[in-house]
């Protein structure tokens, strides 16, 4: 029983790893459409950022400094996907494909760049002394960094549900997304609201870049790979364009993947590849998205 609580709580604090990548790709692929594969790089960027900001000017491994470099780094990482969307993303909405190679290609730059200036090699990311430690429940023993990841999670969430339902930047959003061109022909900046989603999507992808780091013990060029991978299938399985739906599903899959590698190593891939079958089959809009008229 210690043993399956344990596994359990592990698997929602990696699936509040997924949800912190995924909460951004629902935002700027579910919401606007386009193909983002650049946001690997976002993530790798805040994790940079964050490692530079612990390292380099703080000098001290403390909870205040990690805070810090989470904050510092989600800014970096949604300035960095700002400049992308007004550079390249912006001259090629609607246009797919072009957006897919463009967004690897960038991704592939920003890859290559790190790789060249600090190597592929992980390096330590400073911590607070209290990651350490366990917390007791019944006769388990819960690591605490897990339940940072979950509470940073469940915070985001709600920032973006509040922002999307009770804001007017996220009227203007979904509106934005749902007729463009009756919006702008009333005035409103639908650019600019575009260009929130984006650095909002980078900032969620920059706080889970120091996140993921501190989980993997490091930084790397190398460390978004799996981790977008993951972030787009907890898309698609919650539903386009759905965070409460990113949310469940990033859970789900934390969980299930967990038990699956548990009981036999390297099982809970194909499981999770399985359970994306039968989404796509049985309910292709996924478990929260809306069917599109």
């Amino acid at each position: 029983m210690d043993t399956f609580l344990l596994i359990g709580i592990t698997g929602i604090g990696l699936g509040a790893l997924y949800f912190l990548v995924a909460s951004g790709l629902s935002l700027i692929y579910g919401l606007m459409g386009v193909l983002n594969f650049a946001h690997g790089s976002f993530l790798t960027v805040g994790a940079f950022v964050g490692l530079w900001f612990s390292s380099q000017v703080m000098h001290v491994s403390n909870t205040w400094t990690f805070i810090g470099a989470m904050v510092l780094g989600g800014l970096a990482a949604g300035l960095f996907a700002l400049l992308v969307e007004r550079i390249v993303i912006s001259r090629l909405y609607e246009r797919h494909i072009d957006q897919a190679l463009v967004t690897v290609g960038i991704a592939l730059v920003v890859g290559a760049v790190l790789a060249g200036w600090f190597g592929n090699d992980l390096r330590l990311l400073p911590t607070p002394a209290w990651f350490i430690n366990t917390v007791s429940i019944g006769s388990a023993h819960i690591p605490v960094d897990r339940f940072l990841y979950i509470g940073v999670a469940i915070i985001l969430l709600l920032a973006n549900t509040a922002l999307l339902r009770f804001s007017r930047i996220g009227l203007v959003i979904r509106a934005g997304v749902e007729n463009r061109q009756m919006v702008a022909a009333l005035g409103i900046n639908v650019r600019l609201a575009f260009s929130t989603v984006f650095f909002l999507g980078g900032f969620a992808a920059g706080v889970g870049g120091v996140l993921v780091s501190a989980y993997s013990n490091g930084v790397s060029p190398l460390i978004a790979g799996s981790y977008l991978i993951y972030g787009f299938i907890v898309v698609v399985i919650g539903g386009m364009g759905s965070v409460p739906g990113s949310f469940l599903a990033a859970m789900i899959i934390g969980v299930i993947k967990q038990y699956a590698n548990y009981y036999s190593p390297g099982l809970g891939d194909f499981v999770v590849v399985f359970l994306l079958a039968g989404v796509l089959l049985l309910r292709p809009q996924g478990l929260l998205g809306k069917v599109k008229s």
